[in-house]
This record gives structure tokens, C-alpha cells and sequence, in this order.
């Protein structure tokens, strides 16, 4: 029972050290970096809407 106590806390730890580490080393992104995210995003939106929109269109237009 100690060895999974044990487990779970050295695991907790690791996650907790690997996780201050990680936020050491990120930084804010630059303006560019970020208008390049956001237009990325929103074509990936756009383009899941919109074959969502051409499937219900054609569940209308053929099973009506």
C-alpha cells in the first residue's frame, strides 16, 4: 500500500516540476505570431461550419 502512495506522490511531483519547467520557458508571441494563430483558427472554424451546413443541406434537400 506504501509503494502506491509512494507512486502517486513521486508522480505528483514529477508533474508539478514538469509543469514549473514548461512555464519557464514559454513566452508571449509576437504580434504576427499571433494574427497568423487566430486567422488559422478561424479558417479551421470556418471550414468545419461549413461542411457542416453542406451535410445538412443535403439531409434536407434528399430526405424531404
Amino acid at each position: 500500500m506504501e509503494t502506491e502512495d509512494g507512486s502517486l506522490l513521486f508522480k505528483l511531483k514529477r508533474f508539478i516540476n514538469e509543469s514549473i519547467r514548461v512555464l519557464k520557458i514559454t513566452r508571449k508571441p509576437t504580434s504576427l505570431e499571433f494574427k497568423t494563430i487566430v486567422r488559422a483558427s478561424a479558417i479551421g472554424m470556418a471550414i468545419i461550419g461549413l461542411i457542416g451546413f453542406i451535410i445538412q443541406m443535403m439531409k434536407t434537400l434528399f430526405i424531404s
